[in-house]
């Protein structure tokens, strides 16, 4: 099985961005060292105790400490941008580590209504121009705009002897129907999806068509797993991320992920609770055999490629411990 791993850069109570940022410089090595096929690195805009908003500053600073898992980004957030920016950006980190880099592509605003106001103009237009976007990125990476396009005599410089690879990510039928169409490879956010997933992946397979990005389809699942010694740790590990994750949401959560002793002795409402309950549902937790073996139908359900694992902790020492298990139940064997 291939694994692969999303880090959304957190930052932990009691901890700074400094720190979140070097852990997850520490994370890419370790998932190297692990036999991790990708680490891909997020892109957030002013959410509480996510302490990425450039993932290609991230991974200039990740690819000159690593040395060959491939880095990307999950994902660059289109609408925000100019394709020409991006192309420049990515063929950029694509020569400085030759046959490493990943374009992830997205849609989401990726932070609040103001955020994203204080960031570009016109966002709901763009996403509406996202698949004439989409275009204009891949012929500024492969430099094959038509020779009467307004764009033919600019180059998206320099050009890396290796073109980055280019996925689009999503949770819908739309990012499904935009990869198919265009002929890229897909990611599908498993973890963050209230979608029927499996139908999304087939609708992906099935309306495909080759291009010179991609030969074929590509999936990656992108999974929230917490692996531990045993499964009564990973779940008590567990409980702090999901009591983030409902504060993050009720715009509560700026100190960060809470410890797993404040995340016990909180009360949660029955409100809380049934989230908690969904949550619990999307996530997989528990030791490496039991993780192992949801991992392998997760797979075989989706007709997967590869499984892309997002694991946040308080304590970053957990979430390394955490790739550990799987890496050595799974890679190692």
């Amino acid at each position: 099985m291939k694994l692969s791993i999303l880090d959304q850069s957190p930052v932990s109570s009691g901890t700074t961005a400094q720190q979140a940022l070097k852990e997850s410089m520490k994370l890419a090595k370790t998932g190297e060292e692990l036999g991790y096929s990708r680490y891909w690195v997020a892109e957030h805009h002013d959410i509480a105790g996510l302490s990425c908003p450039a993932p290609e500053v991230m991974l200039g600073y990740i690819g000159a400490h690593t040395e060959s898992i491939r880095i990307g980004a999950g994902a660059v957030l289109l609408p925000h941008y100019k394709p020409y920016r991006i192309a420049e950006t990515y063929n950029l980190l694509a020569s400085l580590f030759p046959k490493r880099i990943d374009i992830g592509i997205g849609r989401a605003p990726g932070g609040s209504a103001e955020a994203t106001m204080a960031l570009s103009d016109n966002y709901l237009e763009q996403v509406r121009k996202m698949p004439e976007s989409f275009d204009d990125l891949l012929h500024f990476l492969q430099s094959d705009f038509p020779s009467d396009h307004l764009f033919s005599k600019v180059s998206a410089s320099p050009q890396p002897e290796v073109l980055p690879e280019v996925w689009v990510l999503g949770t819908s039928e739309k990012s499904a129907l935009l990869a198919a169409e265009k002929g890229t490879a897909y990611a599908f956010g498993h973890f963050m999806s209230n979608n029927d997933g499996p139908e999304i992946a087939e609708t992906y397979k099935r309306n495909f068509s080759r291009s010179s990005v991609v030969s074929k389809p590509q999936l990656i699942l992108a999974v929230t797993v917490v692996c531990a010694e045993t499964t009564e740790q990973a779940e008590e590990i567990a409980l702090s991320s999901m009591l983030w994750s409902i504060q993050v949401k009720a715009g509560e959560g700026e100190k960060g992920v809470p410890t797993v002793e404040e995340a016990k002795r909180y009360s949660f409402s029955a409100e809380e609770q049934q989230k908690l309950e969904k949550m619990k549902k999307k996530m997989i937790i528990g030791n490496p055999k039991i993780v192992k073996q949801k991992l392998i139908d997760l797979k075989r359900l989706y007709l997967a490629d590869e499984i892309m694992i997002i694991t946040i902790t308080h304590h970053y020492k957990e979430r390394l411990q955490s790739y550990k298990l799987i890496a050595e139940e799974i890679l190692s064997h």
